[in-house]
């Protein structure tokens, strides 16, 4: 109890800070007059009045963070905030029922961009824009803004941010020190977000459109303020644009960091990762075009290649846009692409799945364990780049592969007991965990997850939340030793 109430009075800081954020679409609605003025009131005093309470009745408890608090923090922010950064949609929609209100929150802060809410073009823009805010805050994740923040609240982050940062490889630093470290990554992310505001409005879209579509682009979150996603322009080059900023949020923002800081572009060629990610996703664009050209779907071989170039790297980068409905093309394609968003986008991104570098070690191992086999005393070194590799680490990836692949097993079955077909199951049970959005099914890019039932939403939002703090961060907490002193 007493590590509960530690992490409690962090967390109480964390949403007097996360209700101020809701100034933004606040002013927004009430420069523009959209009608939404009053939502943003009420949900800022009730954010900023729970923050209080929870801040003012721990103080007691207040200490420096252990390794333990830390992975309950985490936890609890996660699992929290959604339900204040909900409160917008559910006192503008009073028809969203609080299990759909919460699940919209989770898909934004975890950057997931599914959707229960239709008629989008109709929303005030100040609510898009808190959907497209929300996304961009947890793109990048919350836990490592906080931790910029924190330090001049007297409290530590190392323990957050090991937490949180997705990959098997955390103990890298980029700077002495973990605030300058999150600072760091902040500014990166800010700048790229500029520009693609920028390069966004030069292709056509409006300021607001642009800034929406910027923080959601991004975050690869998805969200959109059209029913139509990026259908709605209909202009190549607006997705050459998103295409080319999905490709660079789906890269280790570590690495970006280190690029601008040696003013070089030689830490792309010695990420491990990079080179990976590019080829996969430019082997299938090509491949599934040609593919769709062949099938007879579309007439001439650049219209496929258009078509298949955006949705392909939507999905890979679970971002989860689309300019077309994908479900209703040859089931192959897309399979292949739910199979990209498991593992395409780069560790320390804000993409989701199990990241190209568990991948490239599960390549790795399996390569020689069949080396093994055949020459039982041959000694093969695993490594990444030019590093070696740990058995430690080796063998935390192949128990993270096993619980992934449980994971999609349980939520599928969940989802089919509870009256799903196979496919929706399936495809919600990938999307979800993968932090991707759009599935397959009844839960396709054209349609969203409003069908569902009460039950398969919670499952869904759990699946989210599970997946986008990498599962052991989760099941941590569930185990009796962990609040054993």
């Amino acid at each position: 109890m007493y590590r509960l109430l530690v992490a409690v009075n962090v967390l109480g800081k964390m949403v007097l800070v996360f209700g101020l954020t809701m100034l933004v679409p606040l002013c927004l609605a009430l420069w523009g007059d959209d009608g939404a003025g009053f939502v943003f009131k009420q949900s800022i005093l009730i954010t900023l009045g729970c923050g209080l309470m929870m801040w003012l009745f721990t103080r007691p408890f207040k200490r420096e963070l252990q390794t333990r608090d830390g992975f309950l923090l985490v936890v609890l922010v996660w699992s929290v905030l959604p339900a204040f950064a909900m409160l917008p949609l559910l006192l503008y929609l009073p028809q969203l029922s609080i299990s759909m209100a919460y699940f919209e929150a989770v898909s934004g802060l975890t950057a997931s961009g599914g959707t229960v809410l239709s008629g989008l073009d109709t929303l005030p823009p100040s609510i898009n824009l808190w959907r497209g805010e929300i996304v961009w805050l947890g793109g990048m994740g919350l836990i490592v803004l906080a931790v910029a923040i924190l330090p001049l609240l007297g409290v530590g982050g190392r323990q957050l941010l090991n937490a949180e940062i997705p990959g098997p490889m955390k103990e890298n630093k980029l700077t002495p020190r973990i605030a300058e470290t999150a600072k760091g990554l902040w500014s990166i992310y800010a700048c790229l977000t500029l520009i693609c505001i920028v390069a966004y409005k030069w292709a056509g879209m409006e300021w607001f459109d642009a800034v929406m579509h910027a923080f959601t682009t991004l975050g690869l979150g998805g969200f959109s303020s059209h029913d139509a996603s990026y259908g709605y322009w209909d202009s190549p080059l607006i997705e050459a644009v998103a295409i080319f900023f999905m490709l660079i949020a789906g890269i280790n923002f570590a690495t970006h960091f280190l690029a601008w800081r040696a003013k070089s572009l030689i830490s792309y060629r010695h990420d491990s990762e990079v080179g990976w990610y590019i080829l996969i996703i430019l082997i299938s664009c090509f491949g599934l075009a040609f593919y769709l050209w062949f099938a007879g779907v579309y007439p001439e071989p650049l219209t496929a290649l258009r078509y298949a170039a955006f949705n392909i790297v939507s999905v890979a980068t679970t971002t989860g846009y689309s300019n077309t409905d994908y479900s209703l093309w040859p089931i192959f394609v897309p399979l292949w692409m739910l199979f990209l968003s498991s593992f395409c986008t780069s560790s320390g991104s804000t993409g989701g799945g199990i990241k190209m570098i568990r991948a490239r070690i599960l390549y790795q191992q399996v390569y020689r364990e069949i080396i093994t086999i055949m020459h039982p005393n041959a000694v093969i070194p695993a490594k990444l780049g030019r590093s070696l590799l740990a058995n430690r680490v080796i063998l935390a990836v192949l128990v993270f592969l096993f619980v992934y692949a449980t994971s999609i097993v349980v939520m599928t079955l969940l989802l089919t007991l509870s009256g799903l077909d196979v496919i929706t199951a399936f495809s919600a049970a990938v999307a979800c965990l993968n932090n991707l959005g759009p599935g397959l099914g009844g839960i396709g890019p054209a349609t969203t997850y409003a069908s569902l039932t009460d039950f398969q939403i919670w499952i869904c939002s759990f699946a989210m939340l599970l997946g986008r703090l990498e599962f052991f961060t989760v099941l941590a907490i569930f185990i009796p030793a962990f609040w054993r002193k």
